[in-house]
């Protein structure tokens, strides 16, 4: 059994973690803490020790892991005092604000020899495992180019911001779920081209962003804008004989912001309109398009590693490594700010 906790009681840890932590037999969710009692706004969870006192969690020697889901600002400092604490770490995203605060963190992990991760939860979008099946069934041909948008329309964003922060910028916010994407299943890019920018002018936040990741004879763009009235596909891929376009994203944030829970049989899960076109010819020249079902995607295969990890010893899907070149990928980015 994995027992463990969360620092922060907000959308993140109600929304993102419990649904999926809860669902799972061998991990026990002890205690949550949270600074202020009187602004919790999410029905408390039978069996679950609530409380205002941080050492309450720090201290109990049950927990095993303790789950970091707070504001950007605070994770360096709630992250290395669970460490201090000889507590395996979990921290929501962005990892840190900074490449240099995370390569603190990861010694400090390593010296006491424990797990320290972010909640790379993304990588189990359904939308993204889908688009791995299709590459590695190899039908499109020798891969060329790869295009991932991650599209709002929000312009109240924008519109409200008179100030720049990078850590809460778009690119960070947005930028480390389809960044770690790719990094997680291309690796460290050849170089990067950054068209990142405040479309409402200098002083206002980040709004867009357009990267263009290079392997080789491949290129790989990550795209997100707060100003897309109608969201440009989730993924398009193109190779030498064919294409496949997704058009929609994967449906759990969807479904949990509906509070409709992964113990539906039919969370998260894509019906046949929501299914990708994959486009190609064959070797005696036919054309052929055809729908793909989609791969179910699951967040909570990010605690099923973790509980891996910590109980039996096995290595971490969410590296160190990469965490450290998404990092240094968003600091290039907001430096290339237009």
């Amino acid at each position: 059994m994995l027992t463990i906790g969360y620092i922060g009681n907000g959308k993140s840890t109600n929304r993102y973690h419990l649904p999926f932590v809860l669902q799972r037999e061998d991990i026990k969710v002890k205690t949550i803490y949270r600074r202020n009692p009187d602004r919790d706004s999410w029905g408390r969870i039978a069996g679950v020790n609530y409380t205002s006192d941080l050492n309450e969690l720090l201290h109990d020697e049950d927990i095993q892991l303790i789950v970091v889901c707070t504001k950007h600002d605070s994770h360096y400092e709630y992250a290395k005092l669970v460490l201090e604490h000889n507590k395996h770490c979990l921290v929501e995203k962005p990892f840190m604000e900074t490449s240099e605060q995370a390569k603190e963190i990861f010694a400090l992990s390593k010296e006491k020899g424990l797990i320290i991760q972010a909640y790379q939860n993304r990588r189990f979008d359904s939308d993204f495992l889908t688009v791995q099946k299709v590459m590695e069934e190899g039908k499109v041909g020798e891969l060329l180019e790869v295009e991932m948008h991650y599209d709002y329309y929000r312009p109240e964003v924008p519109e409200s911001a008179d100030s720049f922060d990078p850590a809460s910028s778009f690119l960070y916010g947005h930028g480390c779920h389809t960044l770690d994407q790719v990094i997680s299943y291309f690796g460290k890019p050849d170089h990067i081209h950054y068209d990142v920018r405040q479309l409402l002018g200098q002083g206002r936040m980040n709004d867009y962003f357009d990267l263009d990741l290079y392997y080789g004879t491949l290129k790989v763009s990550v795209k997100s804008s707060y100003f897309r009235l109608k969201e440009r596909p989730s993924f398009v891929v193109h190779g030498k004989k064919g294409c496949f376009v997704k058009e929609t994203k994967d449906r759990q944030e969807e479904h949990l912001k509906l509070f409709y829970m992964p113990d539906n049989k039919d969370f998260g899960i894509d019906t046949i309109k929501h299914y990708g076109v994959l486009s190609y010819i064959d070797d005696e020249g036919t054309i052929h398009e055809e729908k793909v079902a989609s791969v179910n995607g699951d967040y909570g295969i990010v605690y099923d590693d973790l509980y891996e990890a910590i109980i039996n010893g096995k290595a971490k899907t969410i590296t160190d490594e990469q965490t450290l070149l998404q990092m240094e990928i968003l600091e290039t980015g907001v430096k290339n700010l237009k």
